[in-house]
C-alpha cells in the first residue's frame, strides 16, 4: 500500500488494514513521519515527537499481529499512530501546556485517558501545540509559536486544540486526543473538517490532564469521521479512582449507529444560536438533511443563551486563577533567577512565565472573586449557569437533539482574533452552553464554503446522550457522501 493510500485511511481503517495485514504498523509510521518531514515546518503542529521510539512499538505491534490467531480479539487500535494534546501527561515526557511556565516539566506519570489509549494499542508518536494552558481559540497564544491551517497557511486551525486538528488534518496523525473547556475540541476540528467530540463531563477521567477550570474540563477525540470519534470514546471512557468526578458510561454502539434513523426524530434550534453568512449555509444544509428524511424540526426560544458567554468567562476565569496559583516559582516550573526576595519572586516569576491570555483571565478571575464582586459577580454566575442547564433539561423534554452552529463562520485569518479578545470571546457562543450544561456535543463537517474552507454544525443531546448525537452525525456523513457520489 503507497503512502498516500495509508494516509487516507481513517484510524478505524488502518487498525483493521493491520489486523488483516494488508499494511503493517511500520509503514504507517513511516508514512506518517515523512508527511511531518515534508509539512511540519510550515504547520507547526507538534511541540515534540520521537520517531525511532515510534517505530520500535510499530515493530513490537507487527510481531503481536504476526504471531496472533485471532486477530479480531488484537486490541482495537494495536499499531495506529496518535497525537496527543501538550496538557495531557505522558509520563518521561515534556507536558509544557505551551507555556514558558512549564517549558522544562517533564510529566511524572501518564493522563487516564492516554494510559487507555496506550493500552488499545495506540502509538502515541508526540504531543500536539495549543494555546498557553488552553486558553484561547486559535492556537496562537502558545509560547512556542503559532500553529497554522493545513489547508490555508494565512488562517488559523482554531484553538486551544489547534494543534491536535492540524496534525490529524494534514495526515501527520490518525487521531489525537484535545481538550475540551469552552469549546476547544469542537471550534478546531470545525476549522479543520473534522470530527471533534465532546463527552459529557466526567466521562473521560481528567487525572493527569492539566486543569484549566476544573468544572468544565474534558479530554475527547479529534477524528477523521465519527465512526473513529467513537470508538477513541469507548476506549478512553470510563470511571477512574483517581477521579472522584468521573462515572462509568455506556459505551458507544457503532454498529448502531450506522444503521440511525432520523424518521420521526425531534429536532430543536435554538433562535439565540441562529447564525449568518457562512454558518447559516452550514446549518441549512444539515436541517435539509434531517427534514428531507423525515425529522420534525422547529426552532424554539432559549433566552438564558444570551448570557452564556459572560457565565462561562466569569467562571472559568475564576476557576483558572485558582487552579494556576500553584505556578509560583518554588515548587516546580519556570522562576525567575533576578529575584531577590519572595514578594518579588512571585511577582517576577508570575509576570513573565505566563502569556497575555493566560494573565488577562487570572485578572479576571481575580476580580469576580474578590470580597468586592465575589456575590454580584461569582455567586450570581453560578445561579445562572444552574438556569442554563435547567433550560436545556427542559428542551430535552420536548426534543431528542439540539442543532446549532459550531463556530461563527470559516477559520479566520491570522491575527485576526488578537485585534478584538472581547469579540474572540463572544464567539464562543455557539460552544460554551454545553461546556456548562456538561452534557455531549460534537462538530460535524456540512460541507465546503468560502475559499474552498470546512465549516460545521454541532450536535447536543443530555448527558450521555453520545449514543445519539454521534448516530445523527453519521447519517450527516453519510448524506454528504451520497451527495459528492462517494
Amino acid at each position: 500500500m503507497t503512502n498516500e493510500a495509508i494516509l487516507s485511511l481513517t484510524a478505524y481503517e488502518l487498525a483493521q488494514a493491520i489486523r488483516e495485514k494488508k499494511v503493517t504498523s511500520e509503514e504507517a509510521v513511516l508514512a506518517v513521519f515523512k508527511n511531518i518531514d515534508e509539512n511540519e515546518s510550515d504547520l507547526h503542529a507538534y511541540l515534540s515527537f520521537w520517531k525511532e521510539e515510534s517505530l520500535k512499538q510499530a515493530q513490537a505491534c507487527d510481531a503481536i499481529v504476526a504471531g496472533s490467531t485471532d486477530p479480531e480479539g488484537l486490541p482495537p487500535f494495536l499499531g495506529v499512530p496518535f497525537a496527543v494534546k501538550d496538557n495531557l501527561l505522558l509520563s518521561g515526557r515534556r507536558s509544557t501546556c505551551a507555556s514558558k511556565m512549564l517549558e522544562d516539566f517533564v510529566a511524572p506519570y501518564t493522563a487516564t485517558c492516554v494510559e487507555k489509549l496506550q493500552a488499545a494499542g495506540a502509538i502515541i508518536i508526540g504531543k500536539t501545540n495549543m494555546d498557553e494552558f488552553g486558553m484561547g481559540a486559535s492556537t496562537e497564544h502558545s509560547y512556542f509559536g503559532t500553529t497554522y491551517h493545513p489547508m490555508d497557511k494565512n488562517r488559523v486551525p482554531g484553538g486551544s486544540s489547534g494543534g491536535s486538528a492540524a496534525a490529524v488534518a494534514s495526515g501527520s496523525a490518525f487521531g489525537a486526543l484535545g481538550t475540551d473547556t469552552g469549546g476547544s475540541i469542537r471550534q478546531p476540528a470545525d476549522y479543520c473538517g473534522l470530527v471533534g467530540l465532546r463527552p459529557t463531563y466526567g466521562t473521560v477521567s481528567r487525572h493527569g490532564l492539566v486543569a484549566f477550570s476544573s468544572s468544565m474540563d474534558v479530554a475527547g477525540p479529534i477524528a477523521r469521521d465519527t465512526r473513529d470519534a467513537a470508538a477513541i470514546l469507548n476506549v478512553i471512557s470510563g470511571a477512574d479512582e483517581k477521579d472522584q468526578t468521573s462515572v462509568s458510561s455506556p459505551k458507544i454502539d457503532i454498529s448502531a449507529m450506522e444503521n440511525y434513523e432520523v424518521a420521526g426524530k425531534r429536532i430543536g434550534i435554538p433562535k439565540e444560536l441562529l447564525g449568518q453568512g457562512t454558518q447559516t449555509e452550514a446549518l441549512e444544509k444539515a436541517r435539509a438533511y434531517f427534514a428531507s428524511n423525515g425529522a420534525e424540526i422547529e426552532e424554539f426560544d432559549m433566552p438564558i443563551l444570551a448570557h452564556a458567554v459572560a457565565i462561562y468567562y466569569i467562571l472559568s476565569s475564576a476557576e483558572a486563577s485558582s487552579n494556576l496559583s500553584r505556578y509560583d516559582g518554588i515548587r516546580y516550573g519556570y522562576r525567575d533567577p533576578d529575584a531577590t526576595d519572595l514578594s518579588e519572586l512571585y511577582t517576577k516569576t508570575r509576570s513573565s512565565g505566563f502569556g497575555l491570555e493566560v494573565k488577562r483571565r487570572i485578572l479576571l478571575g481575580n476580580y469576580v472573586l474578590s470580597s468586592e464582586h465575589f456575590n454580584d459577580c461569582y455567586r450570581q454566575a453560578e445561579r445562572a449557569r444552574e438556569k442554563l442547564k435547567r433550560s436545556f433539561e427542559k428542551a430535552f423534554e420536548k426534543y431528542d437533539l439540539i442543532l446549532c452552529p459550531t463556530a461563527p463562520g470559516v477559520a479566520p485569518e491570522l491575527g485576526k482574533i488578537d485585534q478584538d479578545p472581547l469579540a474572540s470571546y463572544m464567539a464562543d457562543l455557539y460552544t460554551v452552553p454545553a461546556s456548562l450544561a456538561g452534557i455531549p456535543a460534537v462538530s460535524v463537517p456540512c460541507g465546503t464554503f468560502r475559499e474552498g474552507l470546512p465549516c460545521g454544525v454541532q450536535l447536543l443531546a443530555p448527558r450521555f446522550g453520545e449514543q445519539e448525537i454521534l448516530g445523527a452525525a453519521r447519517f450527516l456523513e453519510k448524506q454528504q457522501r451520497k451527495g459528492a457520489g462517494v
